[in-house]
């Protein structure tokens, strides 16, 4: 009676845990914009990245976060912590405000929110945009500033978190914690 009772709440647990996930923004990628313009085309790859970054960190373990490949890289929760910050320059530029405050201490959970929530928002303010060339990359420390144009907003934190969020799913593999079967990168979508 006891291990019916521990199967059925397993099973609600896991039907709840679903039902959340559905929910979440990237748990399928958003519709496609009708129009066919800069900001739509960015929100668009930021979208991609949303939805990769969803399912490369879906019900990860204590074991895949410590996993690294060798002593001289990082951890997928190390990795996960750069696209963290990736995804805040991401953001900055949009909201036009300097990169200048690292991120405060998070629990692992909280890391993946604050990630897919700065994604989200990235790709609404871009979306809306037609002139790219006003969102800059600025860096602030101390008094020194560096600013970059949109352009390399591309070519460099929306495809290194790109680039990062593939390490975490070969990190995850490695660890013994495959990619969920059913994801379709191409079409943005999960079968059940």
């Amino acid at each position: 009676m006891k291990s019916i009772f521990t199967l059925v709440l397993v099973l609600s647990i896991s039907l709840q845990m679903n039902a959340q996930d559905e929910q979440d923004h990237y748990y399928k990628i958003p519709d496609a914009p009708k129009e066919y313009n800069a900001g739509t085309v960015v929100s668009r790859m930021i979208d991609g990245l949303g939805f990769r970054y969803y399912w490369a960190t879906y019900q990860l373990r204590a074991e895949d976060l410590s996993y690294k490949p060798s002593k001289e890289a990082r951890t997928a929760e190390e990795t996960i912590d750069h696209i963290l910050g990736l995804s805040q320059v991401v953001l900055n530029s949009a909201l036009k405000v300097p990169n200048e405050k690292p991120q405060p201490k998070m629990t692992y959970a909280e890391k993946r929110k604050k990630t897919l929530e700065n994604i989200r928002k990235a790709s609404a303010i871009f979306k809306k945009s037609k002139d790219l060339s006003e969102y800059k990359i600025v860096f602030k420390r101390g008094d020194k500033t560096s600013e970059y144009p949109f352009w390399n907003q591309i070519n460099g934190p929306i495809s290194d978190a790109l680039w990062h969020v593939g390490q975490v799913v070969s990190f995850r593999r490695a660890s013994g914690n495959p990619f969920p079967k059913g994801v379709s990168v191409l079409r943005g979508t999960k079968r059940d």
